[in-house]
């Protein structure tokens, strides 16, 4: 049976797992990363090196999984050592993960789902994805478990391949766990899976922003001003703003998160569709969403744990590169009086850099700024504090003093970050999204010669 925890239990872990979002509830948006580990981590990862090519691995074991340890959460890695043998696991959302090294190697397993009998059509998604796979695999246990297994022996076992090994196990486990239980109703859930409970109060409203924003969407392009069939990039990059937002918002979990992979994929495959017709693919996969009952998308909003990001990191020269190339396709619609087309091109931006990469810590903050002031909305009924004043515009004042205690926070490690928003434009929400944006881009997060 799925392990079901309540928020009072584990409030505390949670606060320590992920960076706080500003004063409010607790709360979690936008999808975990292990990138960005502090100097002293990397020394770990150095060390578990010497220790491995000095043929001591159970010490190349101890200090790789003091690396792998998120410093927010000292318990987030759990070990048994028993000096000639250790035993460890980890959750990566809602999957747990058990192994242990010894002198001949290291073996890890995850259980993804439990088979009341042997259907061709898993068998065969799992025997297809083994060939994509490139340390692990999927396999049947004696208990009729499917599971994913990463076995290596103790010369091959190094930190790098242990790294990239239990990375693909684990991110592999949580991707298929849902999916084949949402296809196959023979299958049911492992009894070592991990789901924090949400509040039904938080359920129903990001439930409510889930479906007015998918009918917001479908019915600005059904006014078709612009004529979505000559004019489909604007309404494109509104699609693919929400359904980004969504992942960083709402985070939802099995068939939603899986679509909007697909939203995703639908306009970036190298396929050379016309965009009308991957407008048409995008607008299909929101319809399917749409289709949801409120029952199958609230049990698909819950909590996990995680331990490898899936998301690379992308530095700062990286953002401002993509902000400058993207925030020039919202001054056709500017120009042409479509003001919520307009507004849109800066929430694709974000959500996407959000939603593909893992942005530098500062950046980050900032991005999830611009997200608390452009849905203010959604976030004060949550429970935060508001970014608009009484007319409903940004406030300026709450804005800047965000902006300052984000540089104070981050001015040992970017020294050079200088918040110089005196540019931003707070008239409406397109011309802030359009200037906060060139102030992102603008700031200076380089560091001094170590």
């Amino acid at each position: 049976m799925t392990l079901i925890f309540s928020m009072s239990l584990l409030k505390d872990i949670f606060g320590r797992l992920f960076p706080k979002s500003g004063q409010g509830p607790d709360i979690t948006f936008g999808r975990y990363t292990d990138m960005y580990k502090s100097a002293g981590k990397s020394a770990l990862f150095d060390r578990a090196h010497r220790y491995f090519d000095s043929g001591e691995l159970l010490d190349a074991c101890r200090s790789f999984f003091d690396y792998l340890t998120d410093e927010r959460s000292p318990d987030h890695i759990r070990l048994r050592d028993e000096g000639e043998i250790i035993y460890f696991e980890f959750f990566q959302g809602s999957c747990l993960i058990k192994g242990h090294a010894d002198v001949n190697g290291v073996r890890a397993v995850s259980r993804v789902a439990r088979a009341a009998d042997l259907n061709v059509g898993f068998l065969r998604q799992l025997m297809e994805a083994n060939h994509r796979l490139n340390f692990s695999r999927f396999a049947l246990d004696n208990d009729n478990y499917l599971c994913i297994v990463f076995q290596t022996g103790a010369l091959d076992a190094s930190p790098l391949k242990l790294l990239h090994a239990l990375r693909e196990l684990a991110i592999n486990a949580d991707k298929k766990d849902d999916l084949l239980l949402e296809e196959f109703k023979s299958l049911s859930p492992a009894p070592d899976q991990f789901r924090m409970d949400v509040p039904q109060h938080e359920k129903d409203i990001k439930y409510e922003y889930f479906r007015q924003e998918i009918s917001s969407a479908l019915e600005l392009m059904e006014a078709g001003m612009p004529d979505p069939n000559q004019y489909p990039g604007p309404y494109i990059y509104h699609f693919l703003g929400v359904a980004y937002k969504f992942d960083y918002l709402i985070m939802p979990e099995g068939f939603i998160k899986d679509v909007l992979e697909k939203i995703h994929s639908a306009y970036f495959n190298k396929n050379q569709l016309p965009s009308q017709v991957r407008l048409q693919q995008i607008e299909k996969e929101f319809r399917r969403m749409l289709s949801r009952s409120k029952e199958e998308v609230q049990s698909e909003i819950y909590r996990t744990r995680s331990t490898f990001g899936i998301s690379p990191p992308y530095p700062h020269a990286s953002v401002a590169a993509f902000i400058e190339k993207e925030l020039p396709n919202m001054e056709w619609s500017l120009a042409n009086g479509y003001e919520k087309l307009a507004e849109a091109i800066p929430i694709y931006v974000v959500s996407y850099i959000l939603f593909h990469h893992a942005p530098p810590p500062p950046d980050r903050e900032l991005l999830h700024l611009f997200m608390r002031v452009v849905e203010n909305d959604y976030f004060t009924r949550l429970g935060f504090s508001s970014f608009h004043d009484s007319s409903g515009r940004p406030d300026r004042r709450a804005i800047r003093a965000e902006i300052s205690r984000i540089q104070h926070a981050y001015s040992s490690e970017y020294p050079k970050l200088r918040a110089n928003h005196d540019k931003l434009d707070y008239s409406s929400a397109a011309m802030f999204g359009k200037t906060f944006l060139q102030f992102v881009r603008g700031i200076d997060l380089s560091q001094p010669d170590r």
